[in-house]
């Protein structure tokens, strides 16, 4: 008999899969979860966080040399603000959104500090740092203090300040004013040391700060007198007041204002061991332990007007430099007596570190040259012709063999 043929074996039974729906609190987490993920984002991309570009950097090196006999432009820059533009040995730009430190030499970016969701205010440097505020708001709201050498942050604070606030510094302190109030700053620190509010009806016109304190100009409905006030740089005390009597606010100094019939403009050209004001064509020095008039000295006629023109004023601890209207004024810095003068495009640099005598020079910006003058008699120590024009009205600061001169709008370099 033939056997039979072996079939398949047979399929075992596949056993029922049973779908079972997760329980509804994980559907929620998960939902939860999905919900929280898109929030993050879209406040990542709208934070401050997501809109500030920043970058860090190794120290610059020292600056070495001294400026050559013939410069010429090496580079410039747009910036807007005023003051000091060294910091870290490399030079500050101010721009609507932040601030880059470049090297002197060659013009490119060390750091940069940028906020796209903010518009810078003002920025200063002193102590090794870099401060800044910006507006977020319809005030000028956040400051920030960068390590000028690294670009690193230091310190950051919310603040109150109106839109149109101004900075300026001197060792420790960091001054911020409005029309209509100031307040320093501890740049050590992010703590505001004390504030001064001006009087019901008194706008401030002008504010600084140096080595006697905090010096403001003030002006007040109906008074036929300006108001100079020194305060106390760390404490805020008023060490005195003087009024000035014949003069009036000058045109550019407070919007909406004019002199008075007959009266003389005024205006604070700055603060240093004593206060120093631009009245008319005078320059008056104020004693910064009471406000005594210490000399008044004759300027050249006005170009273009008090109110075009700016005002500097610099130095050191023996000679005060003042430059205005195509002049440079150096006077003794203790009794405010006239040491010599000088034609100059801008504010003089105090020093030169790599001459002999650096103590004692400065770099005055004249008309085709650079100048190095002993800072006591003026004698002339060396020269550097420039074969680039100078823009007049900056400050001039020297980082080794490099020449920078800061306006209002623009940072150019010369080597």
């Amino acid at each position: 008999m033939r056997a039979a043929r072996a079939g398949p074996p047979p399929r075992r039974p596949v056993p029922e899969v049973l779908v079972r729906r997760p329980p509804l609190r994980v559907v929620g987490w998960a939902a939860l979860t999905l919900v929280l993920v898109l929030v993050a984002t879209l406040l990542w991309r709208g934070s401050d966080a997501a809109a500030t570009s920043s970058t860090t950097s190794g120290q610059a090196a020292e600056p070495a040399g001294s400026p050559a006999a013939q410069l010429g432009e090496a580079w410039s820059a747009a910036s807007r603000g005023s003051g000091s533009v060294v910091a870290g040995g490399r030079v500050l730009v101010r721009e609507d959104t932040g601030v880059r430190l470049l090297d002197p030499g060659s013009g490119t970016e060390a750091w940069h500090y940028e906020r796209a969701n903010a518009r810078l205010c003002d920025a200063t440097s002193v102590d090794g740092l870099v401060v800044a505020v910006f507006r977020t708001t319809g005030r000028c709201n956040e400051i920030v203090a960068l390590e000028a050498g690294t670009g690193r942050r230091a310190w950051y604070r919310t603040v109150g300040f109106r839109a149109d606030v101004r900075l300026s510094s001197t060792d420790a302190v960091v001054l911020a004013w409005t029309p209509t109030g100031l307040a320093t700053i501890d740049p050590s620190g992010n703590s505001i040391r004390w504030r001064f509010a001006a009087p019901g009806g008194c706008r401030i016109v002008d504010a600084a700060v140096g080595s006697a304190g905090v010096g403001v100009l003030q002006s007040c409905p109906g008074a036929d007198a300006v108001q100079v006030r020194l305060l106390d740089g760390f404490g805020g005390e008023p060490r005195w007041s003087r009024d000035v009597t014949g003069v009036a606010v000058g045109p550019g100094a407070a919007p909406g204002t004019a002199p008075a019939a007959g009266s003389t403009p005024v205006r604070l050209a700055g603060v240093g061991p004593f206060v120093a004001l631009l009245a008319g064509d005078t320059l008056q020095a104020l004693a910064g332990a009471d406000g005594a008039p210490l000399s008044t000295l004759p300027l050249p006629p006005s170009r273009s007007g008090p109110a075009d023109e700016p005002v500097e004023l610099g130095g050191d601890d023996a000679t005060t430099l003042v430059s205005a209207r195509g002049t440079v004024l150096a006077l003794d810095a203790a009794t405010g007596a006239p040491r010599w003068q000088a034609a100059a495009t801008g504010l003089p640099a105090v020093g030169d570190p790599g001459a002999p005598d650096a103590d004692r020079s400065v770099l005055v910006p004249e008309p085709g040259a650079f100048v190095r003058r002993d800072a006591l008699t003026g004698a002339e120590l060396g020269r550097s012709t420039v074969s680039d024009p100078v823009a007049p009205g900056g400050r001039t600061e020297v980082l080794g063999t490099v020449v920078v001169v800061a306006t209002r709008s623009e940072v150019t370099a010369y080597g």
